[in-house]
């Protein structure tokens, strides 16, 4: 997930809206019941020109979120940077517009797994549509405030992402997850901050680590007695702390940080871990999490 713009934290009295677009398949209708579920008013698909008065007659004190894509019969990218802009003047308001992108090869995939029509590829193969989709689309993806890949995403992670970026409680926290991946398996995409341990000493090597993890304690003092280790744990710390409070001065609510090794399943779970561990000590709400952990043990290094 890409941030675009932040605006500073906003009094109790100012109501979040937000416009949630982007290509056809990559989740617009799970993003907008992720939505419904966290308290907004969620509607999908609202002609444009209703999306004024729907602001206007919302519930006090509740969140808007607008779902508007390309099956919109009056669909129209300036138009809807126009409402966006809008929206965005209005001082009793908090508005963002939020784009949903996927790669094209997922985006074929699920057309295909469900059997559904491409809109805008209705008698022409759903490669077609896809691409003319998102060359339609590109301006609201380069407008947009914040961009979420959703190639790699399982609903929870969407919904954890949807719910750290947009939630409703007048909280000024930082909400910070932490997560272990594999490069092998392509960087995560919703990440923030990207880091690589693959120079720390790899308990791959060892046939009876192997089939651990970097949760376990052999595994652990497998990678600790590497002489980089500790330095390089110390520094991490030095360098992260001190960021975080200006990231919240900047109106960020919610920060991924990823930790990568080769396999996903030693190094980067254990310093995933010990990262999680001293910014929890300094009162950040922290998550955690090891997207390729439990993937098979490979032949090729860990």
């Amino acid at each position: 997930m890409s941030d675009k713009k932040e605006k500073k934290d906003l009094p109790a009295s100012v109501r979040k809206i937000v416009l949630v677009t982007g290509l056809s398949g990559a989740g617009l209708s799970t993003a907008l019941k992720v939505f419904e579920d966290m308290g907004y008013e969620a509607v999908d698909n609202l002609r444009l020109g209703l999306v004024r008065a729907l602001v206007d007659a919302a519930t006090e004190g509740h969140g808007l979120a607008v779902a508007i894509d390309t099956r919109n019969v009056n669909f129209s990218v300036q138009a809807i940077l126009d409402l966006y802009a809008e929206l965005a003047a209005r001082p009793e308001l908090a508005v963002k517009l939020v784009f949903l992108d996927s790669t094209a090869d997922v985006l074929q995939r699920r057309f295909t797994e469900t059997r559904r029509r491409h809109p805008m590829a209705v008698d022409r193969p759903v490669t077609d549509g896809i691409r003319r989709e998102r060359e339609m689309t590109s301006r609201l993806r380069d407008e947009a405030d914040q961009v979420i890949d959703t190639s790699a995403l399982s609903i929870h992670d969407l919904r954890r992402l949807i719910g750290g970026s947009f939630r409703l409680e007048q909280d000024s926290g930082l909400s910070i997850f932490v997560t272990s991946f594999s490069f092998r398996q392509g960087l995560p995409r919703e990440a923030d901050l990207v880091f690589d341990v693959r120079f720390l000493a790899n308990p791959h090597w060892d046939p009876a680590l192997r089939p651990l993890t970097g949760q376990m304690p052999e595994v652990a003092a497998y990678i600790m007695k590497d002489e980089y280790y500790q330095p390089f744990i110390d520094h991490l710390e030095a360098l992260l702390v001190p960021l975080m409070p200006r990231y919240q001065q900047e109106g960020k609510s919610y920060l991924t940080i990823a930790m990568g090794c080769t396999g996903g399943r030693h190094r980067s779970v254990l310093v995933a871990e010990q990262c999680a561990t001293f910014l929890a000590k300094k009162g950040y709400i922290v998550g955690i999490g090891h997207r390729d952990m439990d993937r098979p043990a490979s032949k090729a290094a860990g």
